[in-house]
């Protein structure tokens, strides 16, 4: 795999294991796909072999690439990458478009945990947790369908769901959320690329985040559990991984 299109990343071993890792998390380079050798980034990137070094050593400790003797280095797979080490959470903030592959797993986790989160805050959630919901709902809808203000809205669109995860006042969960922070910012732009010029799935979304705040303030459980599957089911529709008709809604 050649470096085409990979500007010199100036900056020192830290800033050359960003980029290539964020390379990596964009779908570069594939599981099993041979990594550039060392002496080759260091002619593309005008490093010292010391800092290549360096920096595949951060790759490496964070499970994204392998070196073997004989072997070279390889792209692990993506089961085996370290999703929540705070490395990886900061190289993946800021990136717009993620690996398919790392796409779906992201949000096979998100649909297994937030609807239980849904249902936690619920019950937990206390005053200033549904001002922090409503500010960024209402963000969200005075945002909406403005090529302007989209970057604004995938903030109060993150925002959201961040709240969500400190209203169920664990300290693990919330702890989770703030790890896999930039990877749902990258979940939610790439869903909403797929839905860019489509407003009455924009309007479909909303309305399903407000159910799942309504069902919150009124301390409904169930229907915030079963609310927020179903914001999961439009974002799934929107990145492509089920068809329109498969919506239950």
């Amino acid at each position: 795999m050649t470096l085409d299109g990979l500007a010199p990343h100036g900056g020192g071993a830290d800033a050359l294991a960003r980029r290539l890792a964020r390379a990596l998390l964009a779908g570069r380079w594939q599981p099993g796909d041979p990594f550039p050798k060392e002496l080759d980034l260091c002619a593309h990137f005008a490093v010292s072999r010391n800092q290549v070094r360096n920096a595949l050593t951060s790759l490496t400790a964070t499970g994204l690439i392998e070196r073997t003797a004989g072997r070279g280095t390889v792209v692990r797979p993506v089961a085996e990458w370290h999703l929540l080490d705070p490395l990886i959470s900061d190289w993946m903030t800021g990136i717009d478009s993620l690996d398919p592959t790392l796409v779906r797993e992201i949000f096979a986790f998100r649909y297994s945990a937030e609807p239980t989160l849904a249902r936690l805050a619920a019950t937990a959630a206390e005053a200033d947790d549904l001002q922090r919901l409503e500010a960024a709902f209402e963000g969200m809808t005075r945002t909406a369908g403005d090529p302007d203000t989209q970057g604004l809205h995938a903030e109060y669109d993150v925002a959201f769901h961040d709240a969500i995860y400190r209203a169920s006042h664990n300290l693990v969960w919330r702890q989770m959320g703030h790890l896999l922070r930039p990877s749902i910012i990258a979940l939610i732009h790439s869903s909403q690329a797929h839905v860019r010029e489509e407003h009455d799935s924009l309007d479909d979304s909303l309305s399903r985040h407000g159910r799942v705040l309504e069902a919150i303030r009124r301390r409904d459980a169930e229907g915030a559990e079963h609310a927020a599957c179903e914001v999961l089911r439009r974002t799934a529709i929107d990145l492509g991984i089920v068809a329109e008709t498969a919506d239950a809604h």
